[in-house]
């Protein structure tokens, strides 16, 4: 395979035991992408970091998932900041580097240059990460221009959407181009509440980040706070005990038990069986409640710490916790065969929303969405951190691409976490949960991979002792939403929702 090569000559990097660092020239960077894609990798996330050793002070750097790992690709920009940009190679890299230059002047060759998190909330001479933070106004009108992709035809009209929704929910514009009532394209515009977390990071003592993490996009805590702190305990060279690698995995399973019931009541909903929403909000409302009481919190926002986990759990809060994951599983069970058989539902469900897997291969979906589509990459398998290399999950994956197969995933997912947490309260050992970390004085850079329940989330983290000196936390919305586009072409306005929701993506964490 062309990408072997890049791998074998790249530096170990702390964190992730398959992961790689790797310099390169201009020429390399756009080289090495086009061989990882060439060889079925994907591009995980895409960054600038200071550099003492650039023209510009800046390092251009993109994480790699290969078949060997994770190879980080990391570019000296020179005077000017400007490079090459890997849009053509993987689609999703577009808006990345459009918000790397908002936040720090490094300009792509993208021909799509215009503004992805700015929004005239600051100068556009000026960039948040490089300069520091704004103390006065913008000197520029507050609103600013965005020239939406037009549509001409005979018929064609525009349905704009938001960016103030009904209901609670942060904002998204969604601009509809239609004929009749079928959708030719839909444009997104996103990043309107943008709160400042990659700046917020470097303000934290390093052994405290991981409670800003877990906020990053909050049904995703656990999945980033253990990315945080794998980043952080690759860096000081830290090992869990056994013990607290398992309480992380139980607690990803139960956010991805959480997720899974509350989405698959609301998905019922969109299709107009409210019974559905009613049961499943049942479902999880008696399991937030288990998990209160095992862990102290419904929502496991402070549970992941440096060293292992906040709380432990007791043997009577164990049990518990296994039995109603058991129970949970049986009635999720019933409620699939009500979904199945409910001519209602099939018929929203069945065919709206379609993602072929060579569609998703081209555009790098990934996460559930991605395994309804064909892209079997599952973290917790292919990637693994303790416990699972030895607890491996069964994946699960479907070709159809569709809001139906989203469903079924989930139905299997949730029925796989249920057994995973009655398995991992069984094999827990005894022992501590939590130990030190300390963090060497001289700089280091440390990477966390670890697929939480919409698909894998990543931190780079880079730290001088105690100082944080850039934190990159990278939700896979970025490589999702652009893949809502494609899937809404063909179908009608009103079934929006419903496709929407069976991919369910994240605002706040593509909101940085």
């Amino acid at each position: 395979m062309p990408f072997r090569p890049w791998w074998d000559g790249a530096d170990a990097i702390a964190g992730i035991a398959r992961g790689r660092r790797c310099r390169v020239d201009a020429h390399e960077w756009l080289r090495a992408a086009t061989d990882a894609a060439a060889a079925g990798g994907q591009l995980v996330a895409l960054w600038t970091s200071p550099s003492s050793e650039a023209e510009s002070g800046m390092l251009m750097r993109a994480a790699l998932l290969t078949d060997p790992g994770l190879l980080v690709l990391e570019l000296p920009l020179g005077e000017g900041a400007s490079y090459r940009g890997l849009q053509e190679v993987f689609p999703a890299a577009s808006r990345m580097q459009r918000a790397a230059f908002d936040l720090t002047g490094a300009r792509s060759d993208d021909v799509d240059a215009r503004p992805w998190l700015r929004h005239a909330a600051w100068s556009s001479a000026k960039f948040p990460l490089r300069d520091g933070p704004r103390t006065r106004p913008p000197a520029e009108p507050s609103v600013d221009t965005y020239d939406f992709v037009r549509v001409d035809g005979d018929g064609v009209h525009e349905v704009p959407v938001g960016p103030v929704h009904a209901g609670i929910i942060e904002p998204g514009h969604f601009r509809f181009s239609i004929v009749g009532e079928k959708v030719l394209r839909l444009e997104e515009r996103l990043g309107y509440v943008h709160k400042g977390i990659e700046r917020r990071f470097t303000e934290l003592p390093a052994l405290e980040g991981h409670r800003l993490a877990a906020r990053v996009s909050g049904d995703s805590a656990v999945a980033f706070s253990w990315a945080y702190a794998q980043a952080l305990e690759g860096i000081g060279g830290c090992s869990i005990s056994r013990r607290a690698a398992l309480l992380r995995a139980l607690c990803l399973e139960t956010e991805r038990i959480q997720n899974h019931l509350g989405d698959l009541g609301a998905l019922g909903n969109d299709a107009g069986f409210a019974f559905g929403l009613s049961q499943f909000s049942r479902l999880k409302e008696e399991w937030l409640r288990t998990v209160e009481a095992a862990f102290g919190q419904r929502y496991l926002l402070d549970t992941v710490v440096p060293g292992g986990t906040r709380a432990d759990l007791s043997l009577e809060a164990g049990r518990a916790l296994a039995e109603r994951a058991r129970a949970i599983a049986g009635s999720a069970r019933e409620l699939q065969e009500i979904y199945d058989e409910h001519p209602g539902v099939r018929d929203r469900f069945v065919g709206a929303g379609e993602v072929n897997p060579e569609l998703a291969r081209r555009l790098g979906l990934t996460g559930l969405a991605g395994r309804a589509s064909g892209q079997a990459l599952d973290v917790r398998v292919d990637l693994p951190v303790p416990p699972y290399d030895e607890i491996v999950p069964t994946k699960v994956v479907r070709e159809e691409g569709d809001v139906a197969a989203r469903v079924n995933v989930r139905f299997a997912e949730l029925q796989e976490s249920c057994r995973l947490v009655a398995l991992m309260v069984e094999k827990l050992p005894a022992g501590a949960h939590r130990v030190e970390v300390w963090l060497p004085a001289a700089k280091r850079l440390g990477i966390g991979l670890i697929e939480g329940w919409r698909g894998p989330v990543f931190i780079a983290l880079e730290t001088e002792g105690d100082v944080i000196l850039r934190c990159h936390p990278h939700d896979p919305s970025w490589q999702n939403w652009p893949v809502l586009e494609h899937a809404i072409i063909g179908n009608i306005v009103p079934d929006f929702p419903l496709i929407n929701k069976s991919f369910n993506l994240s605002y706040s964490g593509h909101d940085l």
